[in-house]
């Protein structure tokens, strides 16, 4: 709608125009002098009115922002635990956007994390990894980090994690967070209670030991390819470690879950793989959803969908026909799945959930999905994170490499078998759990209330916390607790042995290794594939894989970090240490710029 003044100058006489074209002025000139003159006008008044509208409304927000934030913390007190004040919450759309502008500028200044109020350090999307385990030393095992949004109850007691994680239909997984898991499908991560133990019952099926004998070969053999490729690359080092250990673990993925079978090349190798495979559409999609997490679902990839669907297919009609079926991931879970009694792949999914046993083909794709999603990056990441951390302690490496060569012989690794090796590598195995440890690839473990107010044990007092209050599980704070790990900013991987000699001791005997234990901790404060009813059934997959990674670098070679030029050996640890700290969470926790660090491979 036109203004009255818009208005009025569209219906001046006709001899206004006249008045425009008799001047000697050029009608551009003219009609630009009364444009100025109108502005001059009414102008400053209109933009006043839009400037007065939007302080208007910042002020309102800022008030609005204020009275929920002090009505939150009201409601807190009650609950009788510390409380930290966050004026705007961490998933506020506007501070995702603009506070990774914020903590650039800050992380520029010459300031140490400690040294920030903890309302500006908790603002920080992924926190939990800076802070380590100091807020819980100075606030206590609980306490509550308010916003003018919610209450999130933070917790870092072995009996009290416990006590939730085991409670699965007391405090329920944030299902609004997690419902990008669903891109495919229902899932496991997003099932509610009711629904969960007939997701879980499936899930754990596939995940046996004829599977690990098959995942323990393949990541041999993909690890094989990844040493020739780093050690032909002894003279300008590895262009990208990171990016070389998501391709190891993506690929093998692909061959234990659909037999899709691909060769190691190197970040530096052009892909020569046919177009729209299974496993160049399943990067695509875990290239792009981690960015996007938190903002808006991605859409499902056309090619990959079109791969599963395919893969559900055959293995339906081998199942339908007496056959036995690829024997991967996708062919357990079609069997676990009772898929053939509950009509085709292409059914309309209401008529497959319609007797709720098994699972409908839409939560086979969901949970196939998180089946990639869990075990590609957390595993990629992991071993990323241990080979910068090997690379800036070659005493661990020999540490390794005397444990590799006691176990194989005089056997090359890919002779050995898998049910007679994986037990004896067990400082493989440390080093796997050391840097779970103090690089979990999900730092906090989410949930929420339900079913009514609850109630907590912690220590000698009991908390009653009201429906919808949301929990927060401290992993990362529960990993490096002092009260509970000695030296635990440390990295050690000793720590997990017990009757081990210490690190960098000449080789030990036969006998010594032998009597070595391995030796895992409590699960209340250790427990970076979860616990309780959601402990991931991946588990031991991860396991499997990093240790053979591990055994096939480590038996005949070491890395270490590029120095660059002049610099000392203790500004290349230096750098590495920087590194190894400077990690981004969107979803999961990773390196930020792995390459920043050169690493260099080399015969022992």
């Amino acid at each position: 709608m036109k203004s009255k003044r818009t208005f009025r100058h569209l219906t001046r006489p006709r001899y206004h125009h006249y008045f425009l074209l008799s001047t000697n002025q050029p009608k551009s000139s003219l009609i630009a002098s009364e444009s100025t003159q109108q502005y001059h006008r009414s102008g400053p008044q209109e933009y006043q009115h839009v400037r007065d509208l939007f302080l208007g409304c910042a002020v309102a927000y800022i008030a609005w922002s204020i009275a929920c934030l002090e009505t939150n913390v009201r409601k807190a007190r009650s609950l009788k635990v510390p409380i930290v004040r966050l004026p705007i919450d961490s998933n506020n759309v506007f501070w995702i956007i603009l506070q990774p502008h914020v903590w650039k500028f800050l992380d520029g200044l010459p300031f140490s994390w400690s040294s920030y109020p903890r309302f500006v350090r908790f603002s920080r999307r992924g926190w939990y990894f800076a802070e380590r385990a100091e807020a819980h030393v100075q606030l206590g095992p609980v306490w509550a980090l308010v916003s003018p949004i919610a209450i999130n109850m933070h917790f870092a007691d072995p009996d009290t994690i416990h006590d939730i994680v085991t409670r699965r239909g007391d405090f329920q997984r944030p299902a609004k967070e997690l419902a990008l898991l669903e891109l495919y499908g229902p899932c496991i991560s997003t099932a509610k209670w009711d629904d969960w133990p007939r997701h879980r019952k499936v899930m754990a099926t596939p995940f046996n030991e004829t599977i690990m004998k098959f995942v323990w070969e393949e990541s041999v053999r993909q690890a094989k390819g990844m040493l020739h490729s780093w050690s032909s690359a002894r003279s300008t080092g590895i262009p990208s470690y990171q990016k070389d250990t998501r391709t190891l673990s993506l690929n093998v993925l692909a061959a234990t879950g659909f037999r899709r079978s691909y060769d190691f090349r190197g970040s530096a190798e052009p892909a020569t793989d046919e177009i729209g495979s299974y496993r160049d559409s399943l990067q695509t999609v875990l290239d792009d959803i981690i960015p996007d997490a938190g903002t808006v679902p991605y859409p499902p990839h056309d090619a990959r969908k079109r791969h599963m669907v395919e893969m559900l297919d055959k293995e339906t009609t081998a199942l339908q026909q007496g056959k036995p079926g690829s024997g991967t991931i996708m062919t357990s879970l079609v069997r676990a799945a009772n898929m053939p009694h509950q009509g085709a792949a292409t059914a309309s999914d209401s008529d497959l959930r319609g007797a709720k046993k098994g699972l409908s083909a839409d939560e086979v794709f969901g949970n196939l999905f998180v089946i990639n999603f869990a075990g590609h990056d957390t595993t990629a990441n992991t071993l990323a994170f241990a080979m910068l951390l090997l690379a800036s302690r070659p005493d661990v490496q020999a540490w390794v490499a005397s444990e590799i060569a006691y176990v194989t012989g005089d056997r090359p690794l890919e002779a050995c078998d898998y049910n007679d090796l994986f037990p004896q590598l067990k400082r493989c195995r440390a080093v796997i759990y050391e840097t779970l440890r103090l690089y979990p690839p999900v730092p906090a473990l989410p949930s929420i209330t339900s079913n009514g107010t609850q109630h907590l044990r912690i220590g000698d007092r009991t908390l009653y916390i009201p429906e919808g209050v949301n929990l927060t599980v401290n992993l990362r704070a529960m990993q490096v607790h002092p009260q509970y790990w000695s030296d635990g900013n440390v990295w050690q991987p000793s720590r997990w042995i017990s009757n081990s000699a210490p690190i960098g001791s000449p080789s030990p005997s036969p006998d010594q290794l032998v009597r070595e234990q391995f030796s895992e901790p409590s699960k209340s404060i250790f427990f970076p594939w979860g616990e309780g009813p959601q402990i991931c059934p991946g588990k031991k997959f991860a396991e499997v894989e990093g240790v053979a990674v591990l055994a096939s670098l480590f038996g005949g070679h070491r890395i270490s970090a590029k120095k660059q030029s002049g610099e000392s050996d203790e500004g290349a640890l230096g750098r590495v240490d920087s590194c190894l700290n400077d990690v981004d969470l969107e979803m999961l926790l990773r390196l930020k710029d792995a390459d920043q660090v050169t690493l260099v491979c080399e015969e022992a």
